[in-house]
């Protein structure tokens, strides 16, 4: 089986767009690989600096995972910072790639225009990201198109290091789900946290009604374009049509059309997360740890022996 890996950061509440971006595709998509979910907490602190809320949120992580329906014992799910070689190998990768290179990422200018710190680790970024992907000979990465660049960083580390060192890393491929890439936010903008214009994926249905009510409707031609964007990932398209054409600026209704359509997935989904205990996380993350660590140091031992450290 091909091999598939992708993660989650612990940097906060999951909304809707995480949900149609990333984990409903591998919930869909993870069984037809050897699948890889990671807590990537160490991307988190570039700008998580609360101990006790990145703790909190990386077992959050694990109950969203599990809720959105992912088999623990049929995906490896495991934390980051447990597999010390994920960092190791990003230094590697730091010093086989230039400073005007790494300025060219996208997702650093971007979080720096939103007024985000400029620390060493949001600028060194995309090498750790590299690193999670290499070190497991990964095939194929599901990520939104704002994340496509990754994946090139991660195929140019590899091929820097092949031409350096030997033929060591496989070069991978994403996976991007167009339809889902890019969901509005209640402004219309991306639905980002750092936009603060999220519908809560785990919220109650009074947070995720709050949410969706808030959605501009500055539309023309009698539709709020933005809650039908949002609208279509949870209704078929002929219902949807239906709906909308005998709603023609009735916008209140549609928000409230939509407000139950989004609860009936992720009220089952809620229930389900409500359930797992602190030592199922534990187990989870313990479990699929040392699964990750094992097939990580395999990789490492490889490279430590190509680039002339092992006497």
């Amino acid at each position: 089986m091909k091999r598939l890996l992708t993660g989650l950061q612990p940097s906060g509440n999951l909304h809707i767009g995480n949900y149609l971006g990333a984990l409903k595709p591998f919930a869909d998509m993870y069984s037809q690989y050897e699948s890889f979910l990671m807590v990537v907490d160490y991307h988190a602190l570039t700008s998580l600096k609360d101990s006790k809320l990145l703790s909190q949120n990386i077992a959050s992580v694990v109950r969203d995972y599990v809720a959105a329906g992912i088999d623990p014992q049929k995906a490896v799910i495991f934390q980051q910072s447990q597999v010390q070689e994920h960092t190791e190998l990003a230094w590697i990768f730091e010093c086989l790639v230039t400073v005007p290179f790494l300025e060219l990422s996208h997702a650093y200018k971007d979080k720096i225009a939103k007024g985000l710190e400029a620390n060493a680790g949001l600028f060194n970024y995309p090498m750790l990201m590299a690193a999670d992907i290499l070190l497991y000979d990964t095939d194929v990465v599901p990520v939104g198109a704002d994340q496509r660049q990754h994946i090139e960083y991660a195929r140019e580390a590899a091929a820097k290091f092949n031409k350096a060192y030997g033929d060591t890393f496989k070069e991978p491929k994403e996976f991007i789900q167009e339809a889902t890439a890019i969901l509005p936010g209640t402004d219309g903008k991306k639905m980002s946290k750092s936009y603060g214009n999220t519908i809560p994926l785990f919220g109650t249905k009074d947070e995720i009604a709050k949410a969706v009510m808030s959605i501009v409707t500055d539309s023309a031609g009698g539709r709020p374009e933005h809650v039908y964007a949002i609208h279509s990932h949870f209704k078929d398209s002929a219902s949807l049509e239906m709906l909308y054409d005998a709603n023609q600026n009735n916008y209140k209704a549609l928000k409230e059309a939509l407000i139950q359509d989004i609860e009936s997935v992720v009220a089952p989904m809620r229930e389900r997360r409500s359930e797992i205990t602190d030592d199922e996380v534990r187990a989870i993350l313990r479990e699929g740890s040392d699964k990750a660590r094992a097939v990580a140091s395999i990789k490492m031992a490889t490279v430590r022996e190509r680039i002339g450290v092992v006497l």
